[in-house]
C-alpha cells in the first residue's frame, strides 16, 4: 500500500500537472469505484484544480466551488500521467480523469477492486475522510509521546494505526523500528521516555529521508514504480538478507497477509519472536534466539 512518501511524491508531480487546471471529465471503466452519491461527478466538469492535499493515506483534489475528490489507493491501486485522452487500461485500469494538458490514469492490480473514489461538496465533508492520526513530520515530542501512549498495543500495531499516527504503514513501520532499535511488538505503555524519544527521532528521520529520496528520484517526471519493496531499505522485504548494520539474518513475524521484518541483534537483544504458525507447529523446536538459530544450522 502506498505510504506517506509515496503519496507525498504522487502530490508534489501532481500539482505543476493539475493545478490551476480545468477537469475535462471523468471516466470510469469499474462500477465498484466510486462509493458516493453526491454530488455527480458531472459537477466537476470545467472546473479548475486550485488545490491537493494528502488525508493519511488518501489524496484529495479540490475544485473551484469548493468540490473536492477523495481517492483512496488501498493495496494496489496506482496513478499514472498520461497525455491527454489516453484510454483506460483494459485489465487493469479504473477511471481516467482528464485535464486539457493531460490524464491522470488510475489503475489496480489483482482482481479484488479495494480502491476507492469519494465525490464531496464542501471542505468539512473532504476532512471527514482523514482518519485523524497526528502528523509526525510537522509534530513535537511530546504530541507524539501522548499519542503514542494513549492506548497500550505493540509498538508496530501503534505505528501502523492511521487514527494514532498519519500515512505509515507496514513498510514505513519496519525501516523505523529498525532504525529506532527498537521491536516491533514491544508495548507502548512499557517503553521509557529515552525509547520513546528514539522512536520519534527515527519516525521523523525515516519519513523526511524517504520522502526526499523519492523526490530525487523522480525528479520531474511522474512517479513511475510505487513499490513497498526497495533494494535501499534496511529490513522491509529482506527476510534472510543481512542486516545492514551488524549482518545478522533479517526475520520475519507473519500474520494474515502482513509480514513484519526486523532485525534480532540490533532491536530484540537477540531472540527470536514467535511466528504465529510456524512456532505453533515446531513447538519447542521453535529457535529462541539468533545463536540457537544459527548453532542449529552450523550443525
Amino acid at each position: 500500500m502506498p505510504e506517506l512518501p509515496d503519496i507525498a511524491d504522487y502530490i508534489e508531480a501532481l500539482k505543476p500537472r493539475t493545478i490551476g487546471q480545468s477537469l475535462v471529465g471523468i471516466r470510469r471503466s469499474s462500477p465498484f469505484l466510486l462509493r458516493s452519491v453526491a454530488p455527480p461527478l458531472a459537477a466537476f466538469e470545467g472546473r479548475r484544480a486550485v488545490e491537493i492535499l494528502r488525508l493519511g493515506k488518501r489524496i484529495a483534489l479540490g475544485f473551484e466551488g469548493d468540490l473536492w475528490l477523495v481517492l483512496h489507493l488501498m493495496i494496489a491501486g496506482r496513478l499514472h500521467w498520461k497525455d491527454a485522452g489516453a484510454e483506460i487500461p483494459k485489465k487493469r485500469g479504473l477511471a481516467a480523469f482528464d485535464f486539457a494538458e493531460g490524464t491522470l490514469i488510475l489503475t489496480e492490480a489483482g482482481s479484488k477492486k479495494r480502491a476507492s473514489l469519494y465525490a464531496e461538496a464542501g471542505r468539512e465533508a473532504m476532512l471527514a475522510h482523514h482518519p485523524g492520526g497526528l502528523e509526525v513530520l510537522e509534530a513535537g515530542l511530546a504530541d507524539f509521546a501522548a499519542a503514542l501512549r494513549r492506548e497500550n498495543h505493540t509498538v508496530k500495531r501503534a505505528l501502523t494505526d492511521q487514527r494514532v499516527f498519519s500515512g505509515i504503514g507496514n513498510a514505513y513501520s519496519d525501516e523505523i523500528l529498525h532504525r529506532a532499535r527498537l521491536s516491533p511488538v514491544a508495548m507502548t505503555g512499557k517503553l521509557s521516555d529515552a525509547e520513546v524519544e528514539r522512536l520519534f527521532a527515527g519516525t521523523r528521520d525515516t519519513l523526511a529521508e524517504w520522502c526526499a529520496r523519492l523526490r530525487r528520484e523522480t525528479g520531474a517526471g511522474f512517479p513511475g514504480k510505487v513499490t513497498a519493496f526497495r533494494p535501499e531499505m534496511a529490513v522491509h522485504g529482506k527476510y534472510g538478507q543481512a542486516c545492514p548494520v551488524c549482518g545478522t539474518e533479517v526475520q520475519r513475524i507473519r500474520h494474515a497477509s502482513n509480514e513484519t521484518n526486523y532485525c534480532p541483534r540490533c532491536q530484540t537483544e537477540g531472540r527470536i519472536l514467535a511466528d504465529r504458525s510456524l512456532s505453533r507447529l515446531l513447538k519447542s523446536d521453535w529457535p529462541r534466539s539468533i545463536e540457537e538459530l544459527e548453532g542449529r544450522r552450523k550443525g
